[in-house]
């Protein structure tokens, strides 16, 4: 097979995990090489939204074989990239039992290729639970006599990744920080958009029979050093004191505590770092034409894209990751806390987005506009923008508009605005409108997301010492939209 943008008589790839992390991202990168996916998902639904034309959906789970061999049927190349991290159960032997039914499908429906992603340091003398449950699968996947492409990878760094969020958390929350052992010990990160190319050039590449290949990036460090590498990028000043008997329990409950990684997920994860993942073969490097980049332009790539939107996928996307997040006041969102609502209006999506272009300046805010006028003259007091620069146009902005406090980041009229705070804050505000039509095909639906990044302890002590009125200001302003929106002159 060559390496080359799929056609109408390419190779067709069955993809699983595609509600997860490192699926969801490759799902977009396969459907803008052309690629015809087909994906395989307990809840089809969850899904259709990011489907490209050539790119299908079917229903699916990996512990009921009988359900994989419609969508194996006719693949060329498949995709194993599901784990059981989440389960409160037994998961080696879920996921046993998942690869033997999807080996079992495969090789009956006659794909000509796996590609599995496992774990570096899963053949270290004593691995971790984890790793040794990865080490089987990929052992499973070969005795199906499909030939299989296993890449073992290490720490992935992205936004949404469950390690780049931990590592994340960690330093934003704690300028003092008790660090256990597994913090020193050695890794060799990779940045998710490098991983996706290894993975998209798999499907093509000329290689026969069984292969594995380890994969990193150009570093290697430990989990210590790459928070200290985010907190330079971020300019916050942390001290690490290291304590070598806090068990992988305890770390877990810790990580629990100061983080999106809930326990169970935490224990796994900690248990996986007794032993070095390093990359030791360089096969990987002779196969792919990939030039891994290091710890700094992975984080800072992490970091970029966080800035432009929100990840387009999380660790936690995925229906394996049963725990529950945390919500109070707003949803946390890796460090960012977020709120978002919705509200349905009779009107067209072109009359709702009315008011919303509307916004600020003369027209107000909808809702508590002396409250805005107190929130911009406390900002004066301190040095910012205040309300006073208004609007350049009354009825319509532009990328780069002034609005009051606000900067409009991204605009996509009749749809969706998108505004970043220029106020004082301890971190990062973003307000965002938009407009879809409704599922029934009668009016509209009007989503407002308000997300703040802060910066440190002290930023999450800002969030929630004006989250009771965050919380009155964010519902009576979606309130006042949908009500203007309703009036006919909305537009």
């Amino acid at each position: 097979m060559a390496d080359t943008a799929a056609t109408s008589d390419g190779p067709r790839i069955c993809l699983t995990g595609a509600t997860g992390y490192v699926g969801g991202r490759l799902l977009g990168v396969l459907q803008r090489a052309g690629y015809r996916v087909r994906c395989v998902a307990r809840r089809p639904e969850n899904l259709r939204s990011r489907l490209a034309e050539t790119t299908e959906v079917v229903q699916g789970d990996l512990l009921d074989r009988a359900s994989l061999a419609n969508a194996m049927c006719g693949q060329d190349v498949a995709f194993y990239l599901v784990h059981s991290m989440g389960s409160s159960g037994d998961f080696a032997e879920e996921e046993r039992r998942c690869a033997r039914n999807f080996a079992d499908a495969a090789r009956d429906a006659g794909v000509r290729r796996i590609i599995y992603l496992g774990g570096l340091g899963a053949d270290a003398p004593n691995p971790s639970d984890h790793l040794s449950s990865r080490r089987q699968v990929g052992d499973i996947l070969r005795e199906s006599g499909v030939p299989v492409i296993e890449f073992r990878a290490s720490i992935i760094i992205g936004s949404g990744g469950v390690s780049f969020e931990m590592v994340r958390a960690l330093v934003e929350r704690l300028p003092v920080m008790i660090t256990p052992r597994w913090v020193s010990v050695a890794a060799q990160p990779i940045a998710i958009n490098d991983l996706l190319e290894y993975l998209r050039l798999a499907v093509s590449v000329p290689v026969d029979g069984h292969r594995v290949f380890e994969i990193g990036g150009a570093d290697v460090v430990s989990y210590g050093q790459l928070m200290r590498e985010y907190a330079r990028l971020r300019g916050l000043r942390r001290v690490m004191l290291p304590a070598p008997v806090l068990t992988p329990r305890l770390s877990s409950l810790w990580l629990g505590l100061v983080t999106p990684v809930y326990a169970r997920v935490g224990r796994k994860l900690i248990d996986s770092l007794r032993n070095a993942s390093v990359v030791t073969d360089p096969a990987a490097s002779d196969a792919f034409p990939v030039r891994p980049m290091g710890v700094r332009d992975a984080i800072a790539a992490a970091m970029r894209n966080e800035d432009q939107q929100i990840a387009a996928t999380r660790w936690s996307d995925a229906l394996s990751s049963s725990g529950k997040p945390q919500t109070w006041g707003g949803t946390r969102f890796g460090t960012r806390l977020v709120d978002k609502r919705s509200l349905p209006v009779s009107a067209t999506p072109r009359e709702a987005f009315g008011p919303i272009r509307r916004i600020g300046g003369d027209a107000g805010w909808y809702f508590g506009n002396s409250l805005w006028r107190i929130r911009g003259f406390m900002d004066l007091l301190v040095g910012g923008v205040g309300v006073r620069r208004g609007r350049r146009d009354p009825s319509d902005v532009a990328v780069g508009d002034a609005v009051d406090w606000w900067r409009v980041e991204r605009y996509d009229p009749g749809r969706m605005v998108r505004f970043c705070a220029e106020m004082k804050l301890p971190g990062r505000a973003w307000l965002q409108f938009e407009v879809t039509p409704s599922e029934d095909g009668h009016g509209s639906v009007i989503h407002q997301t308000a997300e703040f990044d802060p910066v440190g302890l002290g930023g999450l002590l800002y969030w929630y010492a004006v989250w009771p009125v965050h919380a009155l200001v964010f519902r009576g302003m979606i309130r006042g939209i949908v009500k203007a929106a309703s009036q006919p002159s909305a537009e």
